[in-house]
């Protein structure tokens, strides 16, 4: 326990020095709000009309798509050098973290992250389900009901 002693310290410190930087920066700073300060700020230029719209959340996640991808990738380079040294331990380690960012991009295809412009407009014209499913149509049933009389007889194996 005692030589982790040291790094308990440097967390306590580091800790409360963000809290006091907080509660001191909140109550000594000046509270003058003004019209320019709550204004966007672009690059030194003042807006003169609103934006035509909101950015779509389609953005931010292509974005996070290539920080996934951009991580994984700076994961692999130490590996590059050292795969000889890691042996079988390292290859199932990295194997391991392609699979879970392999299943993220599939999950975020499979919901549509990357559908733009027509694909986009085809997937909200056509139904998820069709409408002419029914629990008559899609459920098997078990027994004599529901099954046709000229159907053959299923043998127990």
């Amino acid at each position: 326990m005692g030589q982790y002693l040291p790094v308990l310290v440097m967390l306590i410190l580091g800790a409360g020095f963000a809290g006091v930087s907080l509660v001191l920066s909140n109550l000594v700073s000046p509270k003058r709000p003004s019209a320019a300060k709550a204004a966007p700020y672009e690059c030194g230029i003042v807006p003169r009309n609103e934006p035509p719209e909101r950015f779509p959340v389609r953005f931010y996640l292509v974005a996070m798509i290539f920080i996934v991808f951009d991580i994984e990738i700076i994961f692999l380079y130490p590996y590059a050098v050292i795969f000889r040294q890691l042996g079988a331990f390292g290859l199932i380690e990295m194997l391991v973290f392609a699979i879970a960012v392999f299943a993220s991009f599939v999950f975020l295809i499979a919901n549509g992250a990357l559908d733009w412009g027509p694909v986009q407009a085809l997937r909200r014209a056509q139904p998820a389900v069709s409408p002419n499913r029914t629990t008559a149509s899609t459920i098997r049933r078990v027994g004599a009901d529901g099954r046709a009389a000229d159907a053959p007889k299923e043998v127990a194996a």
